[in-house]
């Protein structure tokens, strides 16, 4: 379904990758989150091709931000049911994508977010949606994987990353490594790679998904939690 978000990409111009996001895309309501606006794609292949011809060249992945995936949905919805577990705390949204789990974070009263991801449209996407949403969102490039989790986050929420191996791994290790602290809250519908019995069950959600991505209408998802403390 998904490459790897492992190697970062050479950047894209900011207000090209915006003109592009824009120009391809549609401020929608995630069915499951309607709350909350994101430009997103209404069709799967026209936007794969479109950002394949127009920034192939410069080997940018494929246009994951250009979806509300079904682990962001299914964390976003419990973040702003459940808003006393970000409320006043700094939060890290690690492979970001839209930004769809970090906007919510901070419509739940989230003292700060931090939305990470090495793709450099993904970053301009986030911007536009947290303009949409009026909400402030800090971002990051940096391939916060290949290093140490930092202890300046009570919160760090991984949202449907396990579809990819050595990817599954390195954000595994991440959250392992992370100061014990720290909340984990994982939105994920078991996707290939997801770590089983590491994680405990929070919520469950039928999210609503477009076929031609998932290949169902509604997609069983469930929004883990992992702490030693909380």
């Amino acid at each position: 379904m998904k490459l790897s978000r492992l190697t970062p990409r050479p950047a894209t111009d900011r207000t090209s990758a915006e003109a592009f996001i824009r120009a391809n895309t549609k401020l929608l309501n995630p069915p499951l989150v309607s709350v909350i606006q994101l430009y997103l794609a209404e069709e799967s292949l026209p936007i794969w091709q479109k950002t394949e011809e127009e920034f192939g060249e410069m080997n940018v992945p494929p246009p994951y931000w250009a979806f509300a995936w079904a682990g962001g949905q299914a964390l976003a919805r419990y973040l702003l049911d459940n808003p006393k577990l970000v409320k006043s705390r700094r939060v890290l949204d690690l492979g970001s994508g839209s930004g769809l789990s970090a906007i919510a974070a901070m419509k739940a009263g989230a003292a700060s977010v931090l939305a990470c991801d090495i793709d450099t449209l993904a970053l301009a996407a986030i911007g536009l949606n947290a303009v949409a949403n009026a909400t402030t969102i800090d971002t990051t490039a940096d391939d916060l994987l290949g290093e140490d989790p930092p202890n300046t986050f009570d919160v760090i929420l991984v949202g449907d990353l396990f579809y990819e191996r050595e990817l599954a791994s390195r954000v595994l290790k991440f959250i392992e490594a992370a100061p014990d602290s720290a909340l984990i809250l994982v939105g994920d519908p078991q996707r290939n790679y997801f770590p089983r019995g590491r994680f405990e069950v929070a919520a469950e959600y039928q999210v609503p998904v477009a076929r031609e991505l998932e290949d169902v209408d509604l997609k069983k998802t469930t929004v883990w939690r992992g702490s030693k403390v909380h």
